[in-house]
């Protein structure tokens, strides 16, 4: 009961911001493991000129999202099973 109040009031104070926030139900998993990754200042700011440039504001996200579809497309277009490895399918 308490925690819906304050989701109501944050989802009020949002809205007086201009941001729109969708709310997450209690379904979705949460996220309890945290990833740490350093890097130099010149990559930070090719990072920041990059979601700049998009107008990307949730950078957590879009690192996520980016990492997430590289990996899965790494592993569905060059990780695939197949019967003989590839020397022997070119001869």
């Amino acid at each position: 009961m308490l925690f819906n109040f304050f989701r109501i009031i944050f989802a009020v104070d949002m809205r007086k911001s201009g941001k729109k926030r969708v709310l997450v139900s209690s379904t979705e998993p949460k996220r309890h493991q945290r990833m740490v990754c350093l890097v130099s200042e010149e990559e930070a700011q090719i990072v920041d000129n990059y979601l700049k440039k998009y107008k990307i504001t949730n950078k957590g996200r879009w690192m996520r999202e980016t990492l997430l579809s590289f990996i899965r497309r790494n592993m569905v277009e060059e990780d695939y099973p197949t019967l003989f490895n590839e020397h022997e399918m070119r001869r």
